[in-house]
């Protein structure tokens, strides 16, 4: 009896696996902050050390460059020896990189700590998280998935009004330097509390996953063409995220007014992330992302013509609605027609392939306004990109109607 409440207990969709999921989100809520933290000293920085805005913002491109390498690299390890391990060497890595880079002498000693230490550690609190995250659930993967994506958006919301109040008081070395020590002091212990390894790892393995969907497509066809819509999707993204601040600006309705509207967008998107997790459980990941993709390319649309005030907030809003699940979506997509035992490395690629179409897209977006002087050209650009990511998806989607279910 003892050993079957014990088997039940560590059960997909059991008490353990909610449990995990707490603290998993908890985990990525406060590793999070590596993503945005230089966002927000940027400025403050760039004072004190001189710095133009373009050699300035090399310390956000080294962040991204070593958030993406290191969801790939991280995902890889947690496949091999679970994810507490690597989990606590990442929050090693973030608190350390914080707390050397309240000590950097320059802006390129800056950007160094951002990419190979902050940038890097961060990256195990989104694509390894969420792939670890889904071996504990079958019945109700999807919204388990999508929790745990809330943690990104958690810490873009909340992070940057926590350290508003210190960058006031204290400057930004200091506020880097407790960021490094709170890291620390919370991430090593709830890192320490995931220790026990998936079903897969074990010789049995879990029922939920000895069979994948079988589309007649091999692992690496599948892998490859989901780094094309992972990218395209996210140059399309990219625009309004990226951009919508300069484009409130000139409108003439301030800077102000864009960061309300980039607020929204993430608040929403918290909303769409547990929404297609939800409808993930029912329906799928690929008719999921494909409704969150063609939602978003329409949003996209919609900027074009409304360009009134109260049309931005409202268009801004439909955004985030559309956009929030799609990422997460990769992840039950990977679960769904991979092997359980290679999730952390595909959905780390992936994720790196998002990422990359993060960068890709804002840059592409500023030298379409620098060539044209205006923002429309890039909106058209984004919705071309998004239009790749539908019919990716409907090509999966297509072959997924076909298909059976496959040992693996």
């Amino acid at each position: 009896m003892d050993e079957v409440g014990r088997i039940d207990r560590y059960a997909p969709d059991g008490a353990y696996a909610w449990l995990r999921l707490g603290i998993s989100l908890a985990l990525a809520t406060i590793g999070g902050v590596g993503m945005w933290a230089i966002v927000v000293v940027l400025p403050a920085a760039q004072a004190e050390f001189g710095a133009g805005r373009g050699e300035a913002s090399l310390a956000y491109t080294a962040t991204m460059l070593g958030f993406a390498l290191g969801n790939v690299v991280v995902g890889r390890l947690i496949d091999r020896v679970g994810f507490m391990w690597p989990a606590l060497v990442s929050a090693a890595l973030s608190g350390a990189g914080f707390i050397l880079a309240s000590y950097a002498p320059s802006i390129g000693t800056l950007a160094l700590a951002q990419g190979l230490l902050i940038g890097a550690g961060s990256s195990a609190t989104f694509g390894p998280l969420i792939a670890d995250i889904s071996h504990w659930f079958d019945r109700r993967r999807g919204i388990a998935v999508a929790v745990a994506a809330c943690g990104n958006y958690l810490a873009g919301a909340l992070w940057p009004m926590a350290m508003q109040p210190l960058l006031a008081a204290q400057g930004w070395r200091e506020t880097y330097l407790i960021i490094g020590i709170v890291c620390l002091v919370t991430m090593l212990p709830l890192a320490a509390m995931l220790g026990r390894r998936p079903a897969h790892h074990s010789a049995v393995g879990a029922a939920g996953d000895a069979r994948v969907k079988d589309i007649g497509l091999s692992p690496g066809a599948i892998q490859a063409l989901l780094v094309v819509a992972g990218l395209a999707c996210c140059v399309a993204m990219s625009m309004p995220q990226v951009h919508i601040v300069a484009y409130c600006a000139d409108l003439g309705y301030g800077v102000a007014r864009g960061a309300e509207m980039l607020s929204l967008m993430l608040a929403a998107g918290i909303i769409s992330r547990l929404a297609s997790g939800f409808l993930a459980d029912r329906i799928g990941g690929v008719p999921t992302l494909l409704i969150g993709s063609v939602l978003q390319g329409l949003s996209l649309l919609f900027y074009i013509p409304f360009d009134g005030l109260g049309s931005l907030y409202v268009v801004s809003a439909m955004f985030g609605l559309a956009q929030g699940g799609i990422v997460p979506s990769y992840a039950i997509i990977v679960r769904e027609y991979m092997p359980a035992r290679e999730a952390g490395q595909r959905v780390g690629i992936v994720i790196m392939a998002t990422i990359l179409g993060m960068a890709l897209g804002g840059w592409m977006s500023g030298f379409i306004y620098d060539q044209t002087g205006s923002y429309a050209a890039a909106f058209l650009n984004g919705i071309a990109w998004n239009l790749l990511n539908v019919s990716v998806m409907a090509l999966l989607l297509w072959r997924s109607t076909r298909g059976g279910r496959v040992a693996i």
